[in-house]
């Protein structure tokens, strides 16, 4: 497949429909969600192979629902987005009128991450097909099945004029990144992230980065400790961890810390009762269960207390049960890399104070959780720490909220995507100034008169 070849073929469809129209836009968000529905079963099977066990309700919960969730709620605000918003026009240029007009911009490249094949193509897909884009995406070779049959089904049910997807390895990648699309949306870790934008610096395209990073949580002493113990484990342990989102290290005040392991164990154990049959998912690949295990290993040899959460840390297959860590510091691999897997670093506090010292002398996360009730405590970190976003009294779910914009800061990522701000991250926002037949402009014609000074006066008062 000649990657440059299916770009100009894109770029070709563009010119000849370059603002597709509503019913256009429309029918084929339709026909991503027949493609969904219609394949649902052997889409979830494929992801199940290629991770050797994906958690069926998994898939449905965190691929499927959210994917269907947000064609739906495109379909029914994309007449609203599409159409022109009036703005304001100075008094001194009144009756001309000024508008933006969303408008297309051609062709969009996504690189799609392994760990959420389905959810992490469909998603930005949505938005740029909404925006009245063609689309290329470059799927992940950590998922074979999936993404062969993925890039059946686009092309089957969306057809080639709009959508072009494509697989390899990392060369195939690299070239993809290369490419000039008029966008691209990369998701993935920050060590390729800055690759790819060095890549796309060289054609001037935009970029899109959502990466990850170490996203703490902070649970308030005040906080019923159960509940959010609950829905910290929850949060932390989908997909076994391997979610940009899921919280990497844990805040407990050191009063609790006792209660917290108690805690922590019984909930995990009452999740996954048979995780080594079913329910809880297995590492994607056999590089990131190497990659977990050295992190693991390299705790433990620097002095890290290991707590098991279902009694052993044996792995079955690339199943590998959740633990917690205790005494954690700063020159283990723990600390200084996101941890993608079940495995939590437990960090006790005494002071919010120092909480929010450490998370500011970091680099900026992909998210915060905390669990409070306390208004002053919930305004200081939110005041004074920076996040791409929060969840505040559970983990992760501000994503699954399509009225809000998904993103990173920082080392953690740039721009945004998801509902609205998904369409205006993929369109043009072309600004419109339309003069009226009688213009007062015509006074400020040289050469200057006294009447002409005298408005220029008034003007700038």
């Amino acid at each position: 497949m000649n990657l440059e070849t299916e770009l100009q073929d894109l770029k070709q469809q563009y010119a000849k429909e370059p603002f597709p129209a509503l019913k256009q836009r429309l029918k084929n968000l339709d026909k991503l969600a027949s493609l969904l529905k219609d394949s649902e079963g052997e889409l979830t099977q494929a992801i199940n192979d290629d991770f050797s066990y994906r958690s069926p309700l998994e898939t449905e919960l965190a691929e499927i629902y959210p994917s269907l969730k947000s064609i739906s709620n495109t379909k029914k605000q994309l007449s609203d987005w599409m159409a022109p918003e009036k703005r304001s026009v100075s008094i001194w240029f009144r009756p001309a009128k000024a508008s933006v007009m969303y408008q297309p911009k051609g062709v969009v490249g996504i690189i799609v991450p392994w760990n959420y094949p389905l959810y992490l193509a469909l998603g930005p897909l949505i938005g740029a097909i909404a925006a009245g884009n063609r689309v290329m995406l470059k799927m992940s070779e950590f998922t074979p099945k999936f993404s062969q049959r993925f890039a059946e089904l686009c092309h089957q049910y969306l057809g080639k004029d709009w959508v072009r997807v494509v697989n390899g390895g990392p060369e195939v990648g690299e070239a993809f990144s290369k490419l000039p699309f008029d966008h691209m949306l990369f998701t993935g870790s920050s060590r390729v992230g800055r690759a790819v934008m060095r890549a796309a610096s060289d054609n001037l395209t935009p970029v899109t980065l959502e990466l990850g990073g170490k996203s703490p949580t902070i649970i308030d002493q005040s906080f019923p400790l159960k509940t959010a113990v609950e829905r910290l484990l929850f949060g932390k342990l989908l997909n076994a961890g391997q979610t940009c989102l899921a919280p990497d290290y844990i805040f407990v005040h050191k009063d609790q810390v006792e209660d917290f392991k108690r805690l922590a164990s019984l909930i995990t154990q009452g999740f996954y009762p048979n995780w080594k049959e079913q329910d809880y998912t297995a590492l994607a690949s056999e590089k990131q269960f190497d990659r977990y295990q050295n992190l693991l290993e390299d705790a433990k040899t620097k002095g890290a207390e290991v707590l098991p959460l279902l009694y052993t840390t044996e792995a079955v297959g690339r199943k590998l049960p959740p633990v917690l860590l205790f005494n954690t510091t700063e020159d283990m691999l723990v600390r200084e890399e996101e941890i993608f897997g079940p495995m939590l670093p437990v960090v006790e506090y005494t002071e919010h104070e120092a909480v929010i010292e450490y998370i500011n002398s970091h680099p900026r996360p992909l998210a915060l959780y905390l669990f409070s009730d306390n208004k002053k405590v919930t305004t200081d970190y939110m005041l004074r720490t920076i996040s791409g976003g929060v969840t505040l009294n559970d983990t992760i779910l501000h994503v699954s909220q399509e009225e809000l914009p998904f993103g990173g800061v920082g080392a953690s990522g740039m721009g945004h995507y998801h509902g609205e701000e998904g369409f205006k991250t993929f369109s043009k926002a072309k600004s419109i100034f339309k003069q009226s037949r009688f213009a007062g402009t015509k006074l400020m014609y040289p050469p200057q008169t006294k009447l002409s000074k005298f408005l220029l006066g008034l003007m700038k008062k």
